[in-house]
C-alpha cells in the first residue's frame, strides 16, 4: 500500500481522537474558562495543521494516479506494439485502418498497409471476414499463421504457428501404421504345379513383396505361407497411397506370365490410432473387407472416417469351394434347429434375387421342421417383381409364410433367427428394427462387402464370385441332410433370381452358376415361367428405348444416358444400362434419373474392363465390378452428371478411390 495512504489512515484516527478531546474540553470550560480556551486554541491549531496535511495528501494522491495511468498506458502501448502478434483493425469496406508494428515484421511488409484492402495484404483475410469465421489457419509463403477474428470489433489477430504446425506434421507422419498382406489364391494357383515350380513361384512373389517393403520403408515379416505383417509410418503410408499400392499390379503381372491364373493380393491397413491393439483390429478389419470384396485390392481404415480402397479393378478369380458351401450349410442347419422361428429378409425395393433367395432359405428351414417367414409386404409396390408376387398370392401354400414387417416384429421371440439375404448393409434392409431386436443373425450375400455391415452376425456367407444370392442358397440346399421338397413356383422364383442377376447368363456366370440352375431345374423350375415373369409392358419398352436413344458417349467407350422424366422403376434403369452395354464400342454404361421421391439414381454396368463398383462407391453407392448403382440426395441432374464425369476421369487417370 502507498505510504501516503498509510499516513491518511493515521490522520483519520488523529481527527477522531481530537474530536473526543474537544468534547472533553468543552465540558471543562464550565469551570476553567481560561484553561479551556487555551486548550481549544491549541486544538484549533492542531486541526489547521491536519487540514494542511490532508490537502497535501490529496495532491500527492492525484499525482500518483496521474503517474500510474501514464505508466499503464505506456506499457499497454508498448505491449500492443511489440507483442509477437499481428493486429489489424479494418472498417466496413474491408480496408485496414490500423495495425501494430509487428504486423510488418510478420508479413515482411516494406511499408504500412493502412488504407489497403484486406485481400491485398493476405487473400485469405477477405474470405475469413466475409464468412465471419472466427478461428482458422492460413498459409503465407512458408509460414502457417493462426488467425483469430472478432467481427464485432472488426479486429484480426495473426499468430506465427509454423513451428507448432511442423511439429504436428512430424508427429502425424511418424505415427505407427499396421499392415496385413494376404495372398488371395495361392492354393488355387499352385494346384497342378510340381513342387519345384510351386517353390519358384512362391519365391518370386515373396522376394517381390520383400523388396517392395524395403523400397517403401516397411518392416515386413512373413507369418505364414500366404500372409505377411508389416509396420510402417503415416508418411510411408501416404507414399503407398500416392502410388496406389502398386504392389497389387506388380504381383499380378509377375504371376500372370508364369501361370494361367495370376496371384492377387489383399491388403488391410490400420492407421490414425495411438493404441497398438486398436491398430491391429483396424488392419484385420480392413483385410476382411478387402477379402469380402473379392480381393486384389487394398483397404486403408483409419480410426475415424471412411475406408479408402485401392485396386479392385480386375475380375476376382472364383475360389469358393464345395467344402465351404457344405460347412456353411451344416452350420446354418444347426442354427435353424436351435431357433423356434426363422425370419428371412432382403433389401428394400426387392428384386427377383432377393425374393427368390428368401424363398430358398425358407425351404431349408422347413427341411429342419421349423417355422419360417419371409418379411415382405406383398401389397406394397415392389418394382420388377410384381408378376412373381401376384403368382405367390395365388398359391396359398407359399403365400402363408409371407408376413409384413410389423407382423414380424410382433411374432419375434428371444430364440428367433434372422437370415438376411442379398444385402449386408443395415441401412438397406426392409425393416431395420428387426436387425436391432433379433440378436441371432445370419448374412448370405453375393455383393462385395462395404464398410457398413450387419453387427455381430453368428454366420456370414458372402461370396462376391457368385452370380446371385439365389445361386448361393441353391448350393446350401444341396447339402442339407434332409430331402428338400420344392414346388414349381418356388424353384422358378430362385431360377429367376439367377437369370435376372446374370442378364440371362451373360454376365458374372461361372460353372457353379449353371450347376445351381441345373439343380433348380431338377426341382421343377420352369424356364418358360421365368420368361413370363420377366416380360415387360410395351410402355416400359418404349420408355427404355427413349432413355437409350438419348445416350451420349463420354471418353470414347462410355455411354451416359439421362432420363428426362422420372422412370417407372429402378429395374427399368438397370435394363436401359444393360441395353446400352450391348451396343457397339460401349465398354461401360451409366443411366441417371431423378426418382419420384427426389433422389437422383444411377445404374452402372460394364463389361469388366472398368470397375463400376469403385466409381459408384465414390458417389455413395456400391455393387459389383460389372454391376453397381447409387442414390444421391440434395443434388440436381446436371450436378450429378458433372460429378459422375469427374469421378470417371479420376478413376481412369488413377485417382484415389473410396
Amino acid at each position: 500500500m502507498p505510504k501516503f495512504l498509510l499516513h491518511r489512515k493515521r490522520y483519520v484516527y488523529v481527527i477522531a481522537f481530537g474530536a473526543i478531546a474537544l468534547i472533553g474540553l468543552l465540558l471543562l470550560t464550565w469551570h476553567l474558562v481560561y484553561i479551556g480556551l487555551t486548550l481549544i486554541a491549541i486544538l484549533a491549531g492542531i486541526g489547521y495543521k491536519l487540514y494542511q496535511a490532508e490537502e497535501n495528501i490529496e495532491d500527492e494522491f492525484e499525482n500518483y494516479i496521474t503517474t500510474l495511468t501514464y505508466r499503464v498506458k505506456k506499457v499497454g502501448e508498448d505491449i500492443v506494439s511489440d507483442l509477437p502478434v499481428g493486429i489489424i483493425l479494418y472498417d466496413e469496406d474491408r480496408t485496414i485502418q490500423w495495425h501494430n508494428k509487428y504486423l510488418n515484421e510478420l508479413l515482411q511488409l516494406e511499408q504500412s498497409p493502412i488504407g489497403n484492402e484486406l485481400h491485398d495484404v493476405l487473400p485469405k483475410l477477405q474470405q475469413v471476414v466475409d464468412s465471419e469465421e472466427r478461428e482458422t489457419y492460413v498459409r503465407f509463403g512458408d509460414m502457417s499463421l493462426a488467425l483469430r477474428h472478432h467481427p464485432e470489433e472488426r479486429r484480426i489477430y495473426l499468430y506465427d504457428q509454423t513451428q507448432y504446425y511442423q511439429l504436428q506434421i512430424k508427429h502425424r507422419q511418424g505415427k505407427t501404421v499396421f499392415l496385413q498382406l494376404h495372398l488371395d489364391n495361392l492354393d488355387e494357383v499352385s494346384q497342378g504345379l510340381d513342387e519345384q515350380s510351386r517353390t519358384l513361384l512362391l519365391s518370386d512373389v515373396t522376394q517381390t513383396i520383400d523388396q517392395w517393403g524395403k523400397d517403401n520403408g516397411i518392416y515386413l515379416r512373413r507369418t505364414s505361407a500366404d500372409k505377411f505383417f508389416g509396420v510402417l509410418t503415416e508418411q510411408k503410408l501416404k507414399k503407398l497411397e500416392e502410388n496406389r499400392f502398386e504392389i497389387l499390379d506388380i504381383v499380378r503381372e509377375l504371376t500372370n506370365k508364369n501361370s494361367k491364373i495370376p496371384i492377387t493380393l489383399s491388403i488391410g491397413v490400420g492407421a490414425s490410432s495411438d493404441d497398438f491393439i486398436d491398430l491391429g483390429h483396424l488392419a484385420q478389419s480392413s483385410l476382411d473387407i478387402s477379402l469380402g470384396r473379392g480381393g486384389d485390392q487394398a483397404a486403408v481404415k483409419r480410426g475415424t472416417g471412411k475406408i479408402t480402397f485401392f485396386g479392385g479393378k480386375s475380375n476376382a478369380v472364383e475360389k469358393r469351394t464345395r467344402v465351404r458351401a457344405r460347412v456353411i450349410s451344416h452350420a446354418l442347419s444347426d442354427l435353424i434347429q436351435e431357433s423356434d422361428k426363422v425370419f428371412v429378409m432382403g433389401h428394400t425395393n426387392p428384386d427377383m434375387d432377393s425374393v427368390g433367395s428368401a424363398i430358398g432359405v425358407v425351404k431349408a428351414v422347413q427341411a429342419n421342421h421349423k417355422d419360417a417367414y419371409v418379411v415382405l409386404d406383398l401389397d406394397e409396390s415392389a418394382p420388377g417383381v410384381e408378376r412373381l408376387l401376384n403368382e405367390i398370392k395365388e398359391h396359398e401354400e407359399i403365400y402363408q409364410y409371407f408376413v409384413t414387417p410389423s407382423e414380424a416384429l410382433d411374432m419375434k421371440t428371444e430364440h428367433s433367427l434372422l437370415v438376411i439375404v442379398d444385402v449386408h448393409k443395415p441401412s438397406l434392409v426392409i425393416e431395420d428394427r428387426l436387425v436391432e431386436h433379433i440378436h441371432r443373425k445370419v448374412v448370405i450375400d453375393h455383393h462385395r462387402r462395404g464398410e457398413e455391415f450387419i453387427s455381430e452376425p453368428l454366420l456370414v456367407y458372402m461370396e462376391p464370385y457368385a452370380s446371385s444370392t439365389s445361386e448361393l442358397v441353391s448350393e446350401l440346399l444341396e447339402y442339407q441332410d434332409r430331402n428338400i421338397s420344392m414346388s414349381k413356383l418356388e424353384a422358378t422364383a430362385m431360377l429367376a433370381g439367377i437369370v435376372v442377376d446374370t442378364n440371362s447368363f451373360a454376365f458374372r456366370t461361372g460353372s457353379r452358376t449353371f450347376e445351381a440352375a441345373s439343380y433348380l431345374r431338377h426341382h421343377g423350375a420352369d424356364t418358360s415361367l421365368v420368361q413370363k415373369l420377366m416380360k415387360e409392358d410395351i410402355d416400359h419398352f418404349v420408355e427404355r428405348a427413349k432413355i437409350v436413344a438419348g445416350a451420349e458417349f463420354y471418353r470414347d467407350h462410355i455411354a451416359i444416358a439421362v432420363a428426362e422424366t422420372p422412370v417407372s422403376s429402378q429395374v427399368l434403369m438397370a435394363q436401359a444400362a444393360d441395353t446400352l452395354l450391348t451396343m457397339k464400342n460401349v465398354g461401360a454404361s451409366f443411366v441417371i434419373n431423378q426418382r419420384q421421391d427426389g433422389l437422383i439414381a444411377i445404374s452402372a454396368r460394364s463389361l469388366g474392363e472398368m470397375n463400376v463398383q469403385v466409381i459408384m462407391e465414390r458417389m455413395g453407392g456400391g455393387g459389383h465390378l460389372t454391376n453397381a448403382a447409387t442414390q444421391i440426395e440434395d443434388a440436381t441432374i446436371e450436378e450429378t452428371l458433372q460429378s459422375l464425369k469427374s469421378v470417371i476421369d479420376d478413376y481412369l487417370e488413377g485417382g484415389e478411390t473410396e
